[in-house]
């Protein structure tokens, strides 16, 4: 029986922020339901009935949800992102642009960045993987010398290091 694996995000108070952020850059993305408090267990988790629980919301497709679960003590890293592969650099260009908005500076290298939510996104293109796992050794040593001297990747450059 197949199941569907969706990502649920945990934020402290900026769920449905987050989910009109995060469809508003995605083509083919809406938010499809929201959830609120009720007062049972407010004992528990302290939030006011009526407000915001969860948000659920599809990425091209792809389920999520969007949890306030309150606190700082779950915070977002780079040991979970998303990736993005992109068909060419106008796409490239157009997510980095999208998701390093008020984001953190310094959690951009190799492609990866850290959105203003601190939730980490990959922005590659759609033959990085060929070109890493390529039966010529050399040709994927050149491509990640070149991508890590990169914060944007740039396929132009890339595709030149692979090709020697």
């Amino acid at each position: 029986m197949p199941s569907t694996i969706a990502p649920c995000l945990w934020f402290d108070t900026q769920a449905e922020e987050a989910a009109r952020y995060y469809t508003g850059i995605f083509q083919n993305s809406k938010i499809t339901a929201t959830s609120y408090y009720a007062d049972a267990g407010q004992e528990i988790h302290g939030k006011p009935a009526g407000s915001v629980l969860t948000v659920a919301f599809e990425l091209n497709g792809q389920p999520f949800t969007a949890l306030n679960g309150g606190g700082t003590q779950f915070p977002f890293s780079p040991a979970v992102s998303f990736q993005v592969e992109c068909e060419d650099q106008a796409e490239i260009d157009y997510y980095w642009e999208k998701l390093t908005a008020g984001g953190d500076p310094t959690a951009q290298q190799c492609g990866w960045v850290a959105d203003k939510f601190g939730l980490s996104w990959q922005i590659i293109p759609k033959n990085l993987s060929a070109m890493f796992t390529d039966p010529d050794a050399a040709k994927s040593k050149r491509v990640f010398q070149a991508m890590m001297g990169m914060k944007k990747l740039d396929i132009a450059a890339l595709q030149r290091a692979f090709a020697g």
